[in-house]
């Protein structure tokens, strides 16, 4: 599960571990959705890219302390983000939960 500590929300009841080189390579290529209340947690990470991706996603980068450092609402498909140097890890989330979950930038989380 992955908390919002501080808004007390959830965004996924469900997570997935991405942390080798393939699982991170390959994170949701080849998937049709993404079903509300899942998520992809990337380890290491600091940038991500949605090439051959069919749907778009929400990102949240966050760094040693699980702090939100940066959001990308709605990424849509083949696109790359932007490098965020101090990010550790990044959460890629069905569209819209940064938004019902009120996630912003300084907000701690937890899985």
């Amino acid at each position: 599960m992955l908390v919002n500590v501080t808004r007390q929300t959830t965004l996924a009841e469900r997570i997935t571990l991405a942390d080798t080189f393939v699982s991170r390579l390959a994170g949701l290529m080849g998937r049709s959705q993404l079903p509300n209340g899942e998520g992809l947690v990337i380890s290491p990470c600091s940038s991500v890219h949605t090439f051959f991706m069919r749907f778009a996603i929400d990102v949240i980068f966050i760094d040693r302390e699980y702090r939100v450092i940066r959001t990308i609402p709605a990424m849509r498909p083949f696109r790359f983000s932007p490098y965020v140097r101090s990010a550790r890890q990044v959460v890629e989330l069905p569209t819209g939960t940064i938004e019902r979950s009120q996630t912003r930038v300084g907000d701690i989380l937890r899985w």
